[in-house]
């Protein structure tokens, strides 16, 4: 049997870190790209990457979604059987400060690979995923978001991956690509990038406990997530592209969590007890112990538009893919907080 071929976009952040080792157990050849540059940012894939003249089944390759030449030129050479776009611009906050670059590479950078795949003819030869997340339902007023929920995208980065969503289906429906688009919510893991909120609140709270930081500062505490592991996420997204017909499906927990919950959990793990004082902006986390203010609120952390809840529902992927979490949320904290020590 023909081993498998998997092209990666954006293999170097958490989810091309997992699907990468993920594949490999499946004996794929895994072809990771990465964007040129002068700093090595390769730590989460390091244990797998050998070097460029190994037989190892993992290569990493150089690439940018902002460059139609340079993805056209990938996938004519290496063939893949899969592609998976996880390559994006994915801070949401930041995306408001740079929304032309999050609009070019979360939008039109899953266009140019569906268009590089269309031009080549290999249409029949490729299953593509796109990665989804749950900002595109931003604001929605439905308690429960499937994949027949409206999206209401509530900043650039939401609505940047909507075009995507879109354009993905689009291609799917008029060129026959076997496409499919999974839509994230948020899934975090011990590799999480240090400006994510989950990450920022382990590691602030160890090095707090440490004695290496004194306060943690956040935005929002009562913006409500529904947060699993990436590990069982990636699963998620190859079992789509196993399927006999392409589809959309939401992949989540279906429990949420505020920030300050979140937070909750963690300090006690932590051995912190905490007392809350205060109110909107001006509310903060004593520690106990001390009588010290150890986290408050900064207006520099709130979203110019605040999306207070997000919440999916994943019976179709329960249903079709036989999918669902396996990772509890103490679990996670657990991991992260073992892998910060």
């Amino acid at each position: 049997m023909k081993k498998k071929i998997a092209l990666i976009f954006g293999v170097t952040g958490q989810d091309g870190a997992y699907l990468s080792k993920f594949l490999l157990k499946k004996k794929y050849k895994v072809y990771g790209v990465k964007r040129r540059s002068s700093i090595i940012n390769t730590q989460r894939i390091d244990d797998i990457y050998i070097d460029i003249n190994s037989k190892s089944n993992f290569i990493l390759c150089y690439g940018d979604l902002t460059d139609s030449s340079s993805i056209l030129s990938l996938i004519k050479k290496i063939k893949p059987s899969e592609i998976y776009n996880l390559a994006a611009q994915s801070h949401v906050k930041v995306s408001f400060e740079v929304p032309e670059y999050s609009a070019d590479v979360n939008g039109l950078g899953a266009l140019r690979i569906l268009e590089a795949i269309k031009n080549l003819n290999f249409e029949k030869k490729i299953r593509f995923y796109q990665a989804g997340t749950s900002e595109m339902f931003g604001r929605t007023k439905e308690r429960f978001q499937n994949e027949k929920t409206p999206f209401y995208p509530a900043s650039p980065y939401g609505v940047s991956k909507s075009f995507a969503h879109w354009i993905t289906i689009n291609y799917r429906e008029a060129y026959g690509i076997f496409a499919c688009n999974g839509i994230l919510f948020n899934h975090e893991s011990p590799i999480r990038g240090e400006t994510f909120v989950t990450k920022k609140i382990i590691q602030g709270l160890m090095k707090i406990k440490m004695n290496k930081q004194k306060k943690l500062y956040l935005g929002n505490l009562y913006a409500k997530r529904d947060w699993g592991h990436a590990k069982d996420y990636v699963e998620a997204m190859w079992k789509m592209l196993q399927q006999k017909n392409p589809d959309d499906y939401v992949i989540a927990t279906g429990k949420t969590l505020t920030i300050k919950e979140f937070v909750n959990k963690a300090a006690k793990k932590i051995g912190f007890k905490l007392k809350w004082v205060g109110k909107g902006i001006n509310e903060k986390a004593i520690n106990i112990e001390n009588n010290m203010p150890i986290i408050e609120c900064h207006k520099r952390y709130l979203r110019p538009v605040e999306v207070d809840y997000l919440k999916g529902n994943t019976q179709k992927a329960k249903k079709k893919l036989n999918w669902s979490p396996k990772i509890s949320i103490d679990d996670l904290i657990d991991e992260m907080i073992q892998h910060e020590l």
